[in-house]
């Protein structure tokens, strides 16, 4: 027996061209160029250049003819006809042309396998087995220190327990060997350059270099950087100078010497040689430029070598003489082709566009936001901001506003900046003001910065100095910041 009923549901659509508009927004300026060079090499029907007059192509379902300019057909902007591509010459014999719609791929984006063109030169592994060569070590020796090089991480460390070598080596490749062997042959290792390298702590690390100074100097302050680093390292680490000036029984000058020069030495020796293999720091390229001209500020979005887009006419073209031809499978299939292709250049330009005009309308609601900021350079004048201030100038969601400010970068009169350093809490002060976040960490920074290194501020001392300025916080508070500024507490602070 058939029913009918009503129902209510509440969903979500959202079109590929939003989604695709989302995806751009994320992307910063030089990771959008990369992504227009992907799409130029996959879809024919775009090209770099700036776009005169669109070509209006109404395209039928049915074959039949569509409409464009023809005035905007000529030779001079997309060249001679012999220059022209076919599209027998991008398609494969091989190539079933309708499987866009029939296929799919499972792999994410982060799937996507990429070749990338590295620097030449030595990476830090291969120049421990480089120094291995001068070695006179029997063959199962050798395979043993090339198998200790390979448990070395990037800044130098092993941080394999020996026991599990041991255990590795005997399952894994059939090597019969004991916990003494072991570290005989770590010892070898340990002798390579840079100094340091091999170590299992810190302590280790620090002690190897020490050693290696002392075979070329044998001044005082090494072989008290020695004892402290053998006998005292705990209370080096805690900052714990009395104590260890007591029972070393030296002047406070001499350990003064003997710290700065542990000081001097390299706590991630791998760091000395560039692996070639890991990608290097991320450079910051600016999103946006804002200048001073004539006294008004001046904003402009930096597209960088990013090129401008335009549809490939001579494809178009193509498409109404296939259209106009016979209506074989064949020509159908092209027919097809091309459709799909050219609705995805039409999508890909106008998601962009509409990123850039999404970007400049955020960031002009931001330097209005935070225009004394922007006039003066000074951070003591940044307002308190939230997603929501400049989504409710905008008109946009507050997660376009969040999409648009993460990885984003603006270059200023005065500095870089990050577009999401504007974003910010608020806290009253003592007069009924309100201050951004950002100038309490300013302010204490200024505070911690001017303090007596010999007997630094604890927590509960940094909150009255912040109330005697007419900041109300509390001392959790001052721990939160003082973790985000990267401080560390007063005892790790002190120096002789």
């Amino acid at each position: 027996m058939l029913k009918q009923n009503l129902q209510q549901k509440l969903g979500l659509k959202i079109n590929p061209l939003q989604i695709q508009l989302i995806k751009l927004l994320e992307l910063p300026t030089y990771q959008l160029e990369q992504r227009i060079k992907e799409e130029l090499e996959s879809n024919p029907l775009l090209e770099e250049g700036e776009e005169k007059v669109e070509p209006e192509v109404d395209i039928k379902e049915d074959g039949e003819e569509t409409d464009y300019d023809e005035s905007s057909q000529e030779e001079e902007d997309y060249g001679s006809s012999d220059d022209e591509f076919s599209l027998d010459d991008y398609i494969s014999d091989d190539d079933d042309i309708p499987d866009y719609k029939l296929t799919t791929s499972n792999a994410s984006k982060d799937d996507d396998a990429r070749e990338f063109i590295l620097s030449g030169g030595i990476s830090f592994r291969e120049n421990l087995v480089e120094q291995l060569g001068t070695q006179h070590l029997c063959e199962q020796d050798r395979k043993i220190c090339e198998y200790i090089i390979g448990n070395i991480d990037d800044d130098g460390y092993l941080r394999r327990d020996v026991e599990n070598i041991v255990d590795d080596l005997a399952f894994g490749a059939g090597l019969e060997v004991d916990d003494d062997k072991i570290e005989s042959l770590l010892r070898v290792v340990q002798r390579f350059e840079p100094a340091g390298v091999g170590a299992r702590d810190l302590r280790e690390c620090l002690l190897l270099q020490v050693k290696r100074r002392l075979l070329e100097s044998s001044a005082p302050a090494l072989v008290n950087a020695r004892v402290i680093l053998e006998n005292y390292f705990e209370e080096f680490s805690k900052k714990h100078y009395e104590k260890i000036s007591k029972r070393m029984k030296i002047s406070e000058e001499e350990l003064k010497d003997a710290i700065d020069e542990i000081l001097k030495l390299n706590p991630k020796p791998g760091g000395q040689i560039s692996d070639s293999s890991v990608p290097g720091a991320e450079k910051i390229i600016p999103d946006f430029n804002l200048d001073i001209v004539d006294g008004e500020l001046q904003l402009s979005l930096n597209t960088g070598d990013i090129p401008e887009l335009r549809l490939n006419k001579s494809y178009v073209n193509m498409l109404e003489d296939y259209q106009k031809s016979s209506n074989s499978r064949e020509k159908k299939e092209v027919v097809s082709f091309v459709k799909y292709k050219l609705s995805s250049a039409r999508s890909f330009i106008d998601a962009v566009q509409q990123r850039n005009n999404t970007l400049m309308l955020t960031m002009t609601a931001i330097v209005q936001f935070q225009k004394p900021f922007f006039q003066t350079g000074d951070e003591s004048k940044l307002k308190p901001m939230i997603l929501r201030d400049i989504a409710d100038i905008t008109g946009l969601d507050v997660s376009t506003i969040s999409r648009v400010s993460n990885s984003k970068y603006i270059q200023t009169w005065f500095g870089i900046y990050s577009l999401k350093q504007f974003f910010s809490g608020s806290m009253p002060t003592n007069s009924g003001e309100e201050v951004s976040t950002g100038e309490l960490k300013n302010v204490l920074k200024d505070i911690v910065d001017g303090e007596d290194k010999r007997k630094p501020f604890t927590d509960d001392e940094l909150v009255e100095l912040m109330n005697k300025k007419g900041y109300q916080i509390a001392r959790r508070t001052i721990a939160k910041y003082r973790q985000l500024l990267d401080i560390p507490v007063a005892r790790l602070r002190r120096e002789v």
